[in-house]
């Protein structure tokens, strides 16, 4: 799956470990670079697990749009679908089997 990132200091914290570890610490950081990397690895965002351990999932609310995936309690990866148009089901869900594209957008606790 292609990968970009809203913005440059986010970006620059998911692709340097060091600077994973220095912002977020160690725990934090492993668990950060191994979410990219099945991010990465994955064809499409219906290959990334919906339960444990990443439990991959769209928010709703005022976050209805953009999904999740946990990383160390609290916190989880937040990010939306970047294919162009993104891609829906009749029913207007989601069509996750043909996201390709993702934009990372922040790394928060939702709670």
């Amino acid at each position: 799956m292609q990968i970009y990132f809203h913005t440059t200091k986010l970006q620059k914290l998911c692709n340097n470990a060091k600077e994973a570890v220095r912002t977020l610490g160690p725990a934090e950081a492993r668990k950060l670079m191994q979410r990219l990397q099945e991010l990465e690895a994955a064809e499409t965002l219906a290959d990334i697990a919906r339960v444990p351990p990443p439990r991959c999932h769209e928010l709703t609310g005022d976050r209805a749009g953009q999904i999740s995936v946990d990383l160390q309690h609290p916190y989880r990866l937040i990010f939306i679908p970047a294919n162009e148009p993104i891609p829906c089901r009749p029913d207007g869900g989601l069509e996750w089997d043909k996201v390709t594209e993702i934009e990372i957008v922040e790394i928060t606790d939702t709670h």
